[in-house]
C-alpha cells in the first residue's frame, strides 16, 4: 500500500493524490524507512479522462545523480503517455485518432472521431484544452467544431460532394469511369458533378 494515507509522502501515493507527475526524493518521504529510495512517479489517464494508475522508477542508489534523476523522470512521463495513447487507440478501435491542438505537459491530446466526423472520445489533454466534458462525448459535435476551425472551411453539402467525388477520383487514380462505377453514377453524371463543382482533371 502506497497511499498517502498510510505511507505519507511517497511517489506513488503523492502523485495519486496531486494528479502529476512527482519524484520524491530520499528524504522527502514522510517515513524514514523510505528515506533511500528516490522514487518518480506519473499518472496514468484511461479514455474518459480519469485517473487509473501511476507509472513508478523507484531507486536506491546511494550514488544516484540529479541529472540522472531527471532522464528517469523524462522516461518515465513519456512511458505513461505512450500507455495512455496506446490504451485510448484500444477503446475506439473503429475510430480515426486526431492529435488535439494543445500544450504537451498534460499528456497526449487526442481525439477519436467517427466515419461521420463526430468526435466519440478525448483523453484527458484534449479534455482540459479544448473544454471538453462528458455531456460532450455523449452528445457528439463535428470535430472542426470542437477545434475550432471555421464552419467557412465547408461545413455544407457542396462541400462534402466535393471531398466525396475528390476521394473517389484519388481512388480510381484520376480514372473517371472507375470512380463513376465505385460511386453507382453514370460517367456523364459524374462529369456534370465536376464540372458544376469546378473540378477539373
Amino acid at each position: 500500500m502506497w497511499s498517502e494515507k498510510y505511507e505519507g509522502t511517497n511517489g506513488i501515493g503523492t502523485c495519486l493524490i496531486e494528479q502529476r507527475a512527482v519524484t520524491i526524493d530520499r528524504e522527502q518521504h514522510f517515513y524514514v524507512r523510505n528515506a533511500l529510495l528516490t522514487c518518480t512517479t506519473a499518472p496514468i489517464y484511461d479514455e474518459r479522462g480519469e485517473l487509473v494508475a501511476a507509472l513508478d522508477v523507484s531507486s536506491c542508489r546511494a550514488d544516484l545523480t540529479e541529472g540522472f534523476v531527471k532522464l528517469i523522470a523524462t522516461a518515465v512521463s513519456d512511458a505513461a503517455r505512450g500507455i495512455e495513447a496506446e490504451n485510448f487507440r484500444l477503446a475506439f478501435p473503429g475510430a480515426r485518432i486526431q492529435l488535439a491542438p494543445a500544450g504537451e505537459r498534460a499528456g497526449p491530446a487526442l481525439l477519436a472521431v467517427d466515419r461521420d466526423d463526430l468526435v466519440i472520445g478525448a483523453t484527458r489533454a484534449a479534455r482540459l484544452a479544448l473544454g471538453i466534458d462528458a455531456q460532450s462525448i455523449a452528445r457528439p459535435r463535428p470535430a472542426a467544431d470542437i477545434i475550432g476551425r471555421a464552419r467557412a472551411e465547408g461545413d455544407d453539402i457542396e462541400a462534402a460532394e466535393r471531398a466525396v467525388l475528390l476521394r473517389a477520383l484519388a481512388r480510381s487514380g484520376g480514372n473517371v469511369s472507375k470512380a463513376a462505377r465505385d460511386l453507382n453514377l453514370s460517367r456523364a453524371t459524374l462529369h456534370r458533378r465536376m464540372n458544376q463543382l469546378g473540378l477539373h482533371r
